[in-house]
């Protein structure tokens, strides 16, 4: 299975900022990433997304304040979220699907980094 790592997630004032990372490892091709999120008692919702192409995609919620970016390079994800309110408090979820170099096809989740944001 390929290994998603994501790191960047904490506690900020409402208005404030933060960079959330995800990094992949393996061999692996035609990467589209994704960013999700899940309050208590509510269900995983999608945030953000960025294809293999590079196109963008943003949840309404989210517009205008997230940005979803990716380096190819490194194979990682990231997404800036400026002007935070409490109602982004989440545990939020980086997923990636592609293929390996095997041509196998993959589709993995990162581990869980949680933001919490206060009024």
């Amino acid at each position: 299975q390929v290994r998603l790592v994501e790191s960047g997630g904490g506690l900020v004032q409402a208005g404030g900022s933060l960079r959330l990372s995800c990094a992949a490892a393996g061999s692996i091709y035609r990467i589209d990433f994704g960013w999700y999120r899940q309050a208590p008692g509510k269900q995983r919702e999608t945030v953000a997304g960025i294809t293999n192409g590079g196109t963008t995609t943003y949840a309404d919620s989210v517009k205008g304040r997230f940005t979803i970016s990716r380096d190819n390079g490194k194979k990682a994800v990231y997404l800036q979220m400026n002007n935070l309110k409490p109602e982004d408090t989440a545990v939020y979820y980086c997923n990636a699907r592609g293929i390996t170099s095997l041509v196998e096809q993959f589709d993995s989740w990162g581990q869980g980094t949680q933001v919490t944001v206060s009024s």
